[in-house]
């Protein structure tokens, strides 16, 4: 289960980091600098789940990641986003029932799925946001 969440949420944090230099590149450095920060911070928890595999006896595996192409438009990436969120911590809830008998990893994933939750609601809110002072008003804000 570890090793699933260290081979996904590396290729979810690539993915940002290159979304957020788009988005840097494109002029919206306040998003580009939210989204390169999300890179760093799950690229934190990529190796405390490495550690735990280690702890455990285990060998982190290097497996291949998926390749996806940019999202070009700001407000469709952060919708897009939010929904692999939502996915995402639909299966975080589903492993922590699993892991009734590891107290330590099921800490680890609690907490992860805390900073998901975050994550979430910013996405959430950001949308909100967009439908009440509209797209162009919202992407000023991101300069």
């Amino acid at each position: 289960m570890l090793q699933l969440f260290t081979t996904g949420l590396t290729n979810g944090a690539f993915a940002h980091l290159v979304q957020g230099k788009h988005f840097e590149a494109m002029g919206f450095s306040k998003l580009g600098e939210k989204y390169i920060g999300h890179y760093n911070e799950e690229m934190d928890w990529v190796k405390k789940f490495m550690t735990r595999i280690n702890d455990l006896g285990g060998l982190v595996k290097i497996e291949n990641q998926a390749g996806r192409e940019i999202v070009k438009d700001p407000v469709d990436y952060v919708k897009a986003d939010l929904d692999l969120q939502e996915k995402g911590i639909k299966i975080l809830y589903y492993s922590l029932t699993e892991l009734k008998d590891d107290p330590t990893t099921y800490e680890l994933l609690k907490e992860y799925l805390a900073d998901e939750e975050e994550d979430l609601y910013w996405s959430k809110g950001q949308l909100e946001i967009i439908d009440m002072i509209g797209r162009q008003n919202w992407l000023a804000k991101q300069l």
